[in-house]
């Protein structure tokens, strides 16, 4: 499978910030409260402090919906996330992604495809890894048909070696990154730290760099104002959550000054 980074670069400009909303608990989650409106609320504010704050983007997460199924979300979330990203577009012309967590992403596709998002992330794309969900599988041959079913141009940004797992024998970046982007059919490439807010480790994008040298690269996890230069002399892009938050904890609103400072940092 050939590929070219155009369509990535169509949307997103080099060294672009996405910032993640952290949706609160929706309906059919252990820990909804009942009030939908409450989660729109705080996702319009985040979205607020990431526009203002120079974002190229901001992707959308069921994040505290854990614990999470493995690879089928039910129809209430799909419904809800739904209503989010609706409600989100209607408030900025900023590229919206999806992410159904653990690793949906034939309900992200369909999600975004339906409310005119333009990219998804994919945790497990290509391979498998074990999780505190058990073992994910990737799923590239039915996502790709399924985008081409739907007519969708959506991108699919996927992690190699996502964070919160590991591989079940020995993996070389280079050949991970390869295989995402070549077999896989991933539109970018995302690489990540241990777990969420863990910082990325340089060797592993520059790895996935020369393993993918085409692919539009990530960081998916730990950027923040002492190593986004660092990180950007080779990677194209970050997806950030954790440092943007109040205090730097996750559970928190975004900070917009956090925003503001890391968004110039990266552009300088």
């Amino acid at each position: 499978m050939s590929h070219k980074p155009d369509a990535y670069f169509a949307v997103f400009p080099k060294r672009a910030i996405i910032g993640t909303i952290h949706l609160k608990p929706l309906p059919g989650s252990p820990n909804y409260q009942g009030d939908m409106n409450a989660a729109i609320e705080a996702a319009l504010y985040d979205l607020n402090a990431y526009v203002n704050g120079g974002c190229d983007g901001v992707i959308i997460e069921n994040f505290f919906d854990a614990p999470f199924f493995k690879d089928r979300v039910g129809p209430d979330t799909v419904a809800a996330m739904a209503r989010v990203a609706t409600v989100i577009r209607q408030h900025t012309k900023l590229p919206i992604g999806i992410n159904v967590l653990r690793n949906d992403a034939l309900s992200g596709m369909a999600i975004a495809t339906a409310c005119n998002c333009q990219f998804i992330r994919v945790n497990v794309l290509s391979g498998a890894m074990l999780t505190d969900q058990g073992v994910i599988e990737g799923r590239s041959a039915e996502l790709l048909r399924f985008r081409a079913q739907l007519h969708s141009n959506v991108l699919i940004l996927a992690d190699c070696l996502v964070k919160h797992a590991v591989p079940l024998a020995p993996q070389d970046m280079e050949l991970v990154a390869l295989d995402t982007w070549e077999r896989g059919g991933a539109d970018a490439l995302i690489i990540s730290g241990s777990a969420t807010g863990k910082p990325t480790d340089e060797e592993d994008v520059q790895r996935a760099s020369r393993g993918a040298s085409e692919a539009p690269i990530l960081i998916g996890s730990g950027i923040d104002t002492k190593n986004v230069r660092t990180l950007f002399e080779v990677a194209d892009g970050a997806i950030v959550g954790t440092s943007f938050k109040v205090d730097g904890q996750i559970e928190n609103p975004v900070d917009p000054a956090r925003v503001e400072s890391l968004v110039h940092l990266a552009k300088s």
